[in-house]
Order: structure tokens, then sequence, then C-alpha cells
């Protein structure tokens, strides 16, 4: 079995096929949140930190660290976010940009393995992202689009994601520290984009032995109800072969659909996240013990 092991400096996390599905904390990304996007821009991380800590204690295994504000010093502001919340957290991170030199910035502060998100296959984009990866000894999301654009047909999108794999090896980096999204696209607009997903996810699974992942939630823009159509999503993801997702841990139908995902799929042994999360406090004055016996009314 695949394992990809991210790290802070204390703490690792491990994506796997017989894992606990691993929920990477969206929120820390100022894209359509302009008063995070101004705070940002001028040093202000109180909402960041807020951010950080919520979604750690909601469930959220690994944070995601976004700076994409236009106009700014993204390289300043992504590793000064960084540090923040490795400060005060220590779940592992995933730097996130689409500009080289704010991701050399993040990685050059990060304490531990990070993963970078992330490389596309076109190669002049790979020439530039996977030796930074490998430089730093991180690991990569590879999302399965290239100068072409994003493909409806998952085959186009599975070949693309073999490419960027098979690239990232010439650099030195093992398939276990490529994780790919297959691209999640919004349901409502493409009916069979569900279908799509599932088809990769177990052909990666099956034929490549990634690990993968995905921002869940475009798969239900523009619906109403949009948590119940992430949290039906995530879990036959899960049963295709998924093995983690960039989402908000904040709603609690989608954490619940993902912890019962778990126990079904055996990665939940004695269903014991399953009943920490959930399990009724025993009332005070019941259930006490004195002398090995259970006290009694």
């Amino acid at each position: 079995m695949t394992i990809t092991t991210i790290s802070s400096a204390t703490k690792e996390v491990k994506i796997g096929f017989d894992q606990p599905f691993v929920i990477i904390g969206e929120r820390i990304n100022p894209t359509g949140r302009k008063i995070l996007a101004e705070e940002m821009k001028v040093g202000d991380y109180s909402r960041v930190e807020a951010d950080a800590l919520a979604q750690v204690a909601a469930g959220a295994q690994m944070l995601d660290v976004n700076a994409g504000i236009p106009l700014a010093d993204e390289p300043r502001i992504l590793a000064e976010a960084i540090q923040l919340v490795q400060s005060i957290s220590d779940v592992p991170l995933s730097i996130d940009s689409s500009i080289i030199e704010a991701l050399e910035a993040g990685l050059a502060v990060y304490q531990g393995k990070a993963l970078v998100n992330s490389v596309t296959g076109e190669d002049e984009v790979l020439e530039r992202v996977l030796p930074l990866v490998a430089r730093y000894g991180a690991a990569v999301v590879a999302i399965s689009n290239d100068e072409t654009g994003i493909s409806e047909d998952p085959n186009e999108r599975f070949k693309v994601a073999k490419k960027i794999i098979e690239r990232a090896a010439d650099y030195g980096i093992h398939h276990s520290d490529v994780i790919v999204d297959p691209l999640v696209m919004p349901i409502g607009a493409i009916n069979t984009a569900g279908l799509q997903v599932m088809h990769i996810v177990r052909r990666l699974r099956e034929e490549l032995k990634v690990n993968t992942t995905c921002g869940a939630s475009n798969v239900s823009f523009g619906l109403p109800n949009r948590n119940g159509i992430n949290s039906a999503f995530l879990t036959m993801a899960m049963g295709a072969g998924m093995t983690s997702a960039i989402t908000s841990p904040l709603h609690a139908e989608v954490m619940a659909a993902v912890r019962g995902g778990d126990v079904m799929m055996g990665n939940d042994p004695n269903c014991a996240n399953w009943i920490k999360a959930y399990r009724e406090p025993v009332p005070e004055g019941e259930g006490r013990v004195r002398g090995g016996r259970r006290k009694r009314g």
C-alpha cells in the first residue's frame, strides 16, 4: 500500500489506502474573501490564526495555506502566514501557490516535510516546480490538466496525471510523494462529473498506486444544500479509493460523512475515532467507579 507522509516539526500525517481519510482544511485562502485578503496584505494575520485553530479543532489533520492576493508580495505573505500557523499548531501544511517564488519562500521557512500544492502537466511548469519539490524533500499535488485545459474525458486526465508522475520520477520524486488531484467539476453543470472522478480515482489507485486529493466543494458549486452534495460525494470518492480532500472541516455533516466512511472502509479500527467524536458525555454523577464497581444510584 502506498503511504504519503507529510510532517510538521513534531507531527506526522500519513495519507494512504489503508489509513483514515485526511481532511486538509481549505479556509486559509484569501480568494473570494476580501477582508482576509486586505488583512493579510498589511501583515494582519489574526483571521488566519482564528481559521487555523478552528479548523484543527473541527478535525482537520492538515491545513492548506494560500496567499494569492493580486498586486501583493505573495512570497513574503505566504512565508509569514506559514510561520504563524506553525507557531500555533502542530499539524502539517500544504503550501498553496501557482507562483514559484512564493512556493520557494514558503518551503524555505517550513519546518518538516511539506505538501506543495501544486504542479500541472505543462512542461514549463514541471521544469520549474519539480526541482523545487525535490530540493526540499517535499511531496506534491499533481493536478490533471495541462496546456490543453481540463478535459471532460477522464482517460485524458489520467494520461496527464501519469505524465506528471513519470516526470517527477525523473527528478527522484517517488510516486508515493505525488498525490493526484483528478479535478472535480461542478456536477450542476456537468452531470457526469462525479462519475468522471470515481473512474479516474479507481485507475490511479489500481494502475499507478498513487494517493489522491481534490477540492471537494467544487462538486456542489451553484447548488442548494451544498454540504449534502459534498457529503455524498466524499463518501463515494472514499469508496472509489480517494485518500484525502481539501475542504472545510467546519461543516458537521461533512465531517460525519468522512468519519462514517472511515468506519465503513475499515480504516477506523473498533470505530475508535467515531466514538471519540460522537459518544455522548456521561452525565455528571453517573457512571463513576468506586473500588472497581460501578456506582449505583
